[in-house]
C-alpha cells in the first residue's frame, strides 16, 4: 500500500466512485511536481499512487481528482469538473488517507485513517 491512499464515495448515489483518475503532486518552489497517478477501483479506492516502498519527504502535496468523467459516465451534470485537495505531510513515513465525498454540486474531505 502507498503512503498516501484515497477513497471516493458518491454521496448522491451512496456508492463508491469507480474509475476516477487521480494525480498526486508535490509543491516545489512555485509549481507542482507530479509524484504519481492512478484510478479508483470498484470500491472507490486507490492505494497505489506511489510505490509502497516510497517514503515521501515533508512538504505540501495535492491530489487532483478528475470528477467530470465520472459524472459523465453516470449521465449526471456536475458543477465541479475536478477537485484538488491540498494537504501537508510531516515526512516521517506515516500513512495518510485522504477521502473525498462527492456529489454533482458539492464535495467534502477529511483526514482519514
Amino acid at each position: 500500500m502507498s503512503q498516501i491512499t484515497t477513497h471516493i464515495l458518491d454521496t448522491s448515489s451512496g456508492t463508491p466512485a469507480e474509475k476516477v483518475e487521480l494525480i498526486l503532486y508535490k509543491r516545489e518552489n512555485d509549481g507542482w511536481t507530479k509524484m504519481g497517478s492512478g484510478k479508483t477501483n470498484a470500491d472507490g479506492r486507490a492505494s497505489d499512487l506511489v510505490s509502497k516502498n516510497t517514503v515521501l519527504d515533508a512538504g505540501i502535496y495535492k491530489i487532483h481528482f478528475e470528477t467530470r468523467e465520472y459524472f459523465t459516465r453516470q449521465n449526471v451534470d456536475t458543477f465541479y469538473p475536478s477537485v484538488d485537495i491540498v494537504f501537508t505531510i510531516e515526512g516521517d513515513g506515516q500513512h495518510y488517507h485522504v477521502p473525498l465525498l462527492i456529489a454533482p454540486f458539492g464535495y467534502s474531505t477529511y483526514r482519514g485513517s
